[in-house]
C-alpha cells in the first residue's frame, strides 16, 4: 500500500457464530484499517465466508476466555501496523469516529500509547443515554507492543504501558441485534464468569490482578473497578443489586431512558447483580470443604464448564505453607457465608 494512503492501523475482531453482525462491524472500519483478524472461535454459522469475503485473515482457535483469546491473536497474527484496534463483532464505529481516527491518530505524539472510545449501548434499537451507561469510556486503540488484555475472566480491560491515553469523541456503539433470550442466556453466562473471578480472587486461586489504573487505562474503568472490588463486593448481594439498581435508575436518572430503558436496567443492574451474588454463594458452598487449590480448580470447572486449570499450584508449596493456605480459605469462606 502506498505510504501516502497507509492508516497504520490493524483491527482484531474475535467471533463465534457473528454472521448476524460481522459485515456492519467490518463495514465500519474498512476506511480506518490496514489489515483485519478475525479470530474465530469455529463457528457454524456464515461468520467465516463473510469475513474472508471482505479481505479479512481468517484464524481459529478455541475459545477460553476474551482475554486468552485476544492474547492469542496478538501471538500468533502477523501485525504489522502500528496501532492495534480492539473491536468487538456487534460494535460499530461510526462515521465521525472514523473521521477522527483519520485525522488525529497519525499525528498523536510518541507517548501517547493508547486511544480512549466512549461507547454508547443501543438496546432494543434505543440508546441508553443514561443510568451510568454513557459514556463508557474504554481503551480499544493501542500502539503493537504497548497494549494487552488483562488476564480475566469476566470484566477484562485493554491496559496499556509505557506512555499515555487521549481520549477521542466520535460515535462507538455496542449495538447487539439479537433478542431478549439471548441477552439473558449470554448474561447468565457472563454471570458465572464473574461469580469464578471474584471468589478466585478472594481464595487467590486464579493468578489474576487488577491492573486497570488511570494511567494505563480510562480514569473511569480504574475507578469502577476500585468501587467494585473494595466496597460493591463485599456488601451482601441481597443488598448490594437493589441499590445498585436504584441508584442507576433514579439518582442517575435511568428511568428517562423509557420502557425500553426500564427492561434493560433492571435486567442488567438489577438481575444481572443479583445472579452474579447468587452464583458466587452457591459455589463457595460447593467447595467450601476443599482445601487443595486443585481440587478446588477442579471442582469449579465441573460445576460451570469452564477450562480453570489447576497448575497454579507450586510443587515446592510446603506443608505447613498449605496448611496456612487452607486456614486463609476456610477463614474467607466463613466471612462470606452471609445468608
Amino acid at each position: 500500500m502506498n505510504e501516502l494512503t497507509k492508516k497504520n492501523i490493524t483491527v482484531v475482531i474475535l467471533t463465534k457464530n457473528e454472521a448476524n453482525h460481522l459485515r456492519r462491524a467490518l463495514d465500519s472500519i474498512q476506511a480506518i484499517s490496514d489489515e483485519v483478524f478475525v479470530i474465530d472461535s469455529y463457528s457454524t454459522d456464515d461468520t467465516v465466508k463473510i469475513a474472508e469475503d471482505f479481505g479479512a485473515v481468517v484464524l481459529q482457535n478455541k475459545f477460553i476466555n476474551q482475554a486468552k483469546q485476544f492474547q492469542w491473536a496478538m501471538d500468533h497474527a502477523n501485525i504489522t501496523s502500528q496501532w492495534v484496534l480492539r473491536l468487538d463483532a456487534d460494535e460499530i464505529i461510526e462515521p465521525d469516529l472514523q473521521d477522527e481516527i483519520l485525522r488525529r491518530v497519525p499525528a498523536l505524539a510518541q507517548d501517547v500509547v493508547g486511544v480512549n472510545f466512549k461507547r454508547k449501548h443501543i438496546f432494543m434499537g434505543r440508546w441508553v443515554r443514561h443510568g451510568g451507561r454513557y459514556p463508557l469510556v474504554m481503551t480499544r486503540l493501542f500502539r503493537r507492543g504497548h497494549g494487552h488484555v488483562e488476564d480475566r475472566w469476566m470484566d477484562e480491560h485493554l491496559v496499556v504501558s509505557g506512555g499515555r491515553t487521549v481520549l477521542l469523541e466520535g460515535g462507538f456503539a455496542d449495538h447487539n441485534l439479537n433478542d431478549l433470550s439471548y441477552f439473558t442466556d449470554k448474561h447468565n453466562k457472563y454471570a458465572t464468569r464473574e461469580a469464578v473471578q471474584v471468589l478466585g480472587d478472594r481464595l487467590g486461586l486464579l493468578g489474576t490482578q487488577s491492573g486497570v489504573t488511570r494511567q494505563n487505562s480510562s480514569f473511569q474503568a480504574s475507578a469502577k473497578r476500585v468501587i467494585k472490588e473494595r466496597v460493591y463486593n463485599r456488601i451482601p448481594f441481597t443488598i448490594s443489586a437493589l441499590a445498585y439498581f436504584l441508584y442507576r435508575y433514579i439518582i442517575q436518572f435511568g428511568f428517562l431512558d423509557g420502557r425500553s430503558g426500564l427492561v434493560y436496567h433492571f435486567l442488567q443492574g438489577y438481575w444481572y447483580r443479583f445472579l452474579v451474588g447468587a452464583k458466587l454463594m452457591e459455589l463457595e458452598r460447593a467447595v467450601a470443604h476443599l482445601d487443595d487449590r486443585n481440587e478446588i480448580l477442579q471442582e469449579l470447572s465441573r460445576l460451570t464448564g469452564l477450562d480453570l486449570g489447576t497448575d497454579f499450584e507450586s510443587s515446592e508449596c510446603s506443608p505447613s505453607s498449605r496448611s496456612e493456605e487452607r486456614d486463609a480459605r476456610e477463614a474467607t469462606l466463613s466471612s462470606q457465608a452471609t445468608l
